[in-house]
C-alpha cells in the first residue's frame, strides 16, 4: 500500500471514529462534582427472629424531613438515594431541597423540586442508589439545607445511617415535601435513605473524606450542633484565610471495624463506596480499629479476636487502595480508652500501642495526624486528658473533638496529590 493510500485510510479511520465518538465536537465540559456532605449508609436488621416483632420503622404517605450541614457551597446540587439494605423496591413520590430556616421549617423561596430523568417520582431498587438531575441552586457554605422525601407506598427503613446526631422530622399523612412550615408528627437522629449531598464549585480544589468509627461519626458530641470534629475541620478549612477550599465528608459508622463487619460493612468491605467513589474526593484521613481491638475482650466469636498484625495489614489495604487512587491519605493514630469497659486491658492497649507505632513509622500514609498525642494526659497517656473525656472513657466530649480538628495543619491539603 502507498504513503498516499495509508495516509487516506487514516483520515477516514479517524473521521469514522469521530462520528461515533463525537470527537472534535464542541461539546460542554462535563460538570465537575463535589460531595459537600455524605453519610455512609448501614442497615438495621431486617430479619428480626422468628416469632419476633419487626423492629424496622415502616412509612407509607408520609413525608421525611432530613436536615444536611453543608461543608462547601456551590452553585448546583444534586442528591444521592440509596435503597442499599433495602429487601423491596422504594419509591420516592416527591423530592425537594431547601435552605433550611429552623426546627423543620423551610425558608421562604428558598424551595426547589428535585427529578430523577425528568421525572418527579423514582422507584429505587433493592440494592440500588439513584443520583437526582441537577440543578442550579445557591448552596451556601457551612449552612442547613433541608431534603424532603414523600413515601407513597410502604418504605422500610432498613437503609439508613444510625447516629445521625441530627434530628429528622417525620409528617403525618400525605405529601408535605414542598411545605415551608412542618408539622412533624415523630422524629428520631438518623439519616435515612439520604445517602450524599453534592455540588459544583470552581473555585474548590476538592474533597476531604474521614473514614472511622464512632469518634469519627462523632458520638457524644451534642445533637444538631455540628460538633464532629471533621465538622470543626470543615469549618476550619472554609473559614481560615489561605487555606484550600475543600469540602469534608464524613464517613464514620458508629460501632465500625476494619476487618469484621458489625455495626454496617467493615471499612475494607465499603471503602469503595464510602471513600473511592465519593465525587471529588482528593484527600482521605483514615482512623479505624478501636473497635476491631475492643471487641476482642468480650465477642464470643473466636473471628473478632484479631491481632494487631491483622489490623495492620488491613489498615495497610486500605492506604494502598486510595494511593492507587492517586488520593492522599493520612493515617490518624488511635486515641486512648483506658477506663472504658469492657474494651481496655492490657492486651488492647498492647495492640493500640503497636498499630499507632506502625501508623507513625510505617510510611504506609503520606502524612500522619497524631490524634493520640493530642487527647492524651501526659500523666497517664492510656486515658483521655480529663477535659477532652465525654466520661466513658472512649469516645472525646465537645472540646475534644474541637481539639482534634484544630490540631490537624491545614497545610498538609495545599498541595496537589503526589500520586497523578
Amino acid at each position: 500500500m502507498s504513503g498516499r493510500s495509508v495516509r487516506t485510510l487514516a483520515l477516514a479511520v479517524a473521521t469514522l471514529t469521530a462520528a461515533f465518538t463525537g470527537a472534535g465536537a464542541q461539546r460542554p465540559a462535563a460538570p465537575h462534582w463535589i460531595v459537600t456532605w455524605s453519610a455512609s449508609q448501614s442497615w438495621m436488621d431486617a430479619r428480626p427472629a422468628a416469632g419476633t416483632p419487626d423492629g424496622v420503622p415502616t412509612y407509607v404517605n408520609r413525608t421525611i424531613r432530613e436536615i444536611v450541614h453543608t461543608t462547601l457551597g456551590g452553585d448546583s446540587v444534586r442528591v444521592r438515594l440509596s435503597n442499599e439494605y433495602g429487601d423491596r423496591p422504594l419509591v420516592i413520590g416527591d423530592a425537594r431541597v431547601a435552605r433550611r430556616a429552623g426546627g423543620a421549617n423551610t425558608g421562604a423561596g428558598s424551595d426547589r423540586a428535585l427529578t430523577f430523568g425528568g421525572q418527579a417520582a423514582v422507584t429505587i431498587g433493592a440494592g440500588a442508589t439513584v443520583v437526582s438531575d441537577p440543578i442550579a441552586y445557591q448552596v451556601p457554605p457551612l449552612s442547613d439545607l433541608v431534603v424532603s422525601l414523600y413515601l407513597p407506598d410502604s418504605a422500610r427503613t432498613s437503609t439508613r445511617h444510625p447516629l445521625g446526631l441530627q434530628t429528622t422530622y417525620v409528617s403525618g399523612a400525605g405529601d408535605f415535601a414542598a411545605a415551608t412550615a412542618f408539622a412533624a408528627d415523630t422524629a428520631f437522629r438518623s439519616w435515612v435513605f439520604l445517602s450524599g449531598v453534592d455540588v459544583t464549585n470552581a473555585q474548590a480544589a476538592g474533597a476531604i473524606v474521614t473514614i472511622g468509627n464512632s469518634i469519627t461519626d462523632g458520638y457524644a458530641s451534642t445533637p444538631d450542633e455540628n460538633r464532629r470534629w471533621p465538622d470543626v475541620l470543615a469549618q476550619r478549612l472554609l473559614t481560615t484565610p489561605g487555606a484550600p477550599v475543600m469540602s469534608v465528608a464524613n464517613a464514620g459508622i458508629s460501632g465500625n471495624r476494619v476487618l469484621n463487619p458489625g455495626a454496617g460493612p467493615s471499612a475494607l468491605a465499603r471503602f469503595g463506596r464510602d471513600v473511592l467513589l465519593q465525587p471529588g474526593v482528593r484527600d482521605v484521613i483514615i482512623m479505624e480499629s478501636i473497635n476491631d481491638i475492643g471487641r476482642a475482650n468480650f465477642s464470643r466469636n473466636p473471628d473478632d479476636s484479631v491481632s494487631a498484625a491483622a489490623i495492620i495489614f488491613g489498615l495497610s489495604q486500605l492506604a494502598e487502595r486510595a494511593r492507587e487512587r492517586g488520593l492522599v491519605v493520612y493515617g490518624a493514630t488511635l486515641t486512648p480508652f483506658e477506663g472504658s469497659e469492657p474494651y481496655y486491658s492490657a492486651a488492647s492497649e498492647a495492640k493500640r500501642q503497636a498499630v499507632n507505632a506502625w501508623i507513625r513509622t510505617s510510611g504506609a500514609f503520606d502524612g500522619v495526624i497524631d490524634f493520640d498525642a493530642v487527647m492524651r494526659d501526659p500523666s497517664h497517656p492510656a486515658r483521655f486528658l480529663p477535659a477532652y473525656d465525654s466520661g466513658d472513657h472512649l469516645h472525646p466530649g465537645d472540646a475534644g473533638y474541637r481539639a482534634m480538628a484544630e490540631s490537624i495543619d491545614l497545610g498538609l491539603f495545599r498541595a496537589p496529590p503526589p500520586h497523578r
